[in-house]
Formats: C-alpha cells, structure tokens, sequence
C-alpha cells in the first residue's frame, strides 16, 4: 500500500498553475482592453436622480464617464464626501443616495466637466 497511487498517469505532478482550458474572460492584461482616461472637458456627464428598482430609496446617478476604475473611485470618493452620504460604482456611473442633483452638478463642473441634468 505504497506512496504515489493518488498520480498515476498524471504527468509531472508538481503544483502547475496553467490553464488548459478557459471559456469565458481574458484574464491576461497584455489582452486586455484599454479604457480611455479622457480630460474632463471632452466628457459629457448625465446626472439624473432615480428611484427605480431601489426599494424606494432616492439616488442620484451620474452617467457617461470615459475613466479608469481607479480614477473613477477617487472621483466618487470625493463626491460622497463633498454630499456627506454613501454611494457606489458601477458600469462606468456612479450612484450618490439622496437627492443631490444640483450640488453635483456645480461639484462636476467646477472640476471641469460638461454636466447636464436629465430626467425630472
């Protein structure tokens, strides 16, 4: 009842970290596709305030950003403190809860977006 049973037939051994066989997503950054991080004055933003599928709750979502997720999260991170609530990133827009609407939109514009609000 020897050692070495468990590999029979299994090659090498060894801890190898290859892929053999990988349908979905490119995990290879050399791969991967660049976003482009564009000034803000060749961005033009939507800012909307949504109720929509939140259980009630009141966001305001600001749309159409051309960043990196890092410089998106800095950017949001600033904004939330600004309006002194929480919020989040996600799909290129960031979501601020409350009613925010005018105050990004003088915050986005003194930071030299084009920010236009939408909806009601």
């Amino acid at each position: 009842m020897g050692k070495g049973k468990g590999n029979k037939g299994k090659g090498t051994g060894g801890g190898s970290d290859r892929v053999v066989y990988s349908e979905f997503g490119n995990t290879s950054p050399a791969l991967a596709r660049g976003v482009p991080d564009l000034p803000p004055q060749q961005q033009t933003l939507k800012v909307q305030v949504s109720r929509k599928g939140r259980g009630g709750k009141t966001v305001t979502v600001i749309s159409g950003f051309q960043h990196r997720p890092e410089t998106l999260d800095t950017l949001a991170k600033k904004l939330k403190a600004q309006c002194g609530t929480g919020g989040t990133v996600r799909d290129n827009t960031v979501e601020i809860q409350g009613d925010h609407a005018e105050k990004l939109l003088t915050l986005l514009q003194q930071q030299g977006y084009t920010a236009k609000r939408s909806g009601g």
